[in-house]
């Protein structure tokens, strides 16, 4: 981590002036790279080694009444802009995320929670078409984040237009196909009940909704909602999760697909400090009906993907190898569609 300067955080939180002012704050750079050689099984390959890099700018400040501001820009390979973020942290009040980019926030914090030595199992790099939940986490939004109190924290996350683009300040966006405002609410409980068997188990629940403006392309509301389990003990690490989606193109759209469904379930062994093991699962159904008249009825298809895993770190440099393998990729929409891959992978951290 370099620390490049001190500047004033008045620049980073200019309307919460009216709250108390900021006493100076720091802006630090991280940042990391990958270099990875990918060899995919009935498939093409192409050039087999790519390298990523990634960057973050975190800017920190307390406000004299005790709160704290945190500001976090976040790049992806070639400097290509991710998100921008400001949190508020409010002591005993919770915190305040005001988020810009693709997020993370709100129900896409649960898309996949299951336990890994490296990536999630559809995400080491095989192009699988898996849909996951995303809820507001897309579009840009404000999120509320309670304390947490009894083991349990409550997430409200909000996004007056679903879909438009992301702005600046002092500018406005149009919401994407007919859609509205959209809002997530989320909890994680920890309910260890004051026992150490139970202090690493963690539940966590999530539902979101967009809403639809009458007229679109687009006929209702549209609809989305996760829950799962994980489990810690000692060395070994369990998680079981489902969430589903409903896109609200059922009554008269000629889309033949309006529901997606997702399990998954992941475990994972620390062999020590240092090296990890792990096998992973996802299983992504979709469900809608034939409106042609050739061939009317319902249809169900499956997306299926495992991963076997292991991670050696050294200090700042990380050694992963990941074999994927998956079942009617994209649902059938490419030639090839069972696939299967071998991924190396050489992080660094600064």
């Amino acid at each position: 981590m370099n620390k490049l300067t001190k500047v004033g955080c008045s620049a980073l939180c200019g309307s919460l002036a009216a709250i108390s002012a900021a006493h100076a704050g720091s802006l630090t750079v991280t940042g990391g790279a990958d270099m990875t050689w990918i060899s995919k099984g009935g498939d093409v390959t192409g050039n087999p080694v790519g390298i990523g890099s990634n960057t973050n700018l975190k800017g920190s400040g307390e406000l004299d009444n005790g709160w704290t501001v945190d500001l976090t820009i976040a790049n992806l390979n070639l400097q290509a802009f991710s998100s921008t973020a400001i949190n508020l942290g409010m002591g005993g009040l919770g915190s305040l995320n005001f988020n810009q980019g693709d997020s993370g926030n709100g129900i896409q914090a649960m898309d996949d929670k299951m336990p890994t030595a490296w990536e999630e199992a559809w995400g080491a790099g095989l192009s699988t078409g898996v849909r996951l939940v995303s809820g507001v986490g897309t579009s840009q939004n404000i999120q509320y984040t309670s304390p947490t109190a009894g083991g349990m924290t409550l997430v409200v996350a909000y996004a007056p237009a679903m879909g438009a683009a992301d702005v600046n300040d002092k500018a406005t966006s149009d919401p994407e196909n007919g859609k509205d405002s959209g809002i997530d609410v989320t909890m994680n409980i920890n309910p260890s009940l004051g026992t150490e068997i139970l202090s690493g188990l963690n539940l966590y629940v999530g539902g979101h909704q967009t809403k639809v403006e009458a007229g679109g392309s687009i006929e209702e509301d549209m609809y989305q909602a996760v829950g799962g389990v994980t489990y810690d003990l000692g060395p070994v690490s369990l998680g079981w999760m489902k969430a589903g989606e409903y896109t609200g193109q059922d009554k008269f759209s000629t889309a033949n697909f309006h529901t997606y469904k997702n399990t998954a379930y992941g475990i994972a062994f620390n062999v020590n400090d240092d090296l990890s093991v792990s096998y992973g699962k996802m299983e992504n159904e979709k469900v809608g009906y034939n409106k042609s008249s050739a061939a009317e009825g319902a249809i169900v298809q499956d997306l299926v993907v495992e991963s076997w895993q292991i991670a050696y770190t050294m200090g700042g440099a990380s050694i992963r190898v990941a074999d994927v393998k998956a079942d009617n990729v994209s649902w059938g929409a490419n030639a090839g569609d069972d696939k299967k891959a071998t991924i190396i992978s050489l992080g660094l951290a600064f």
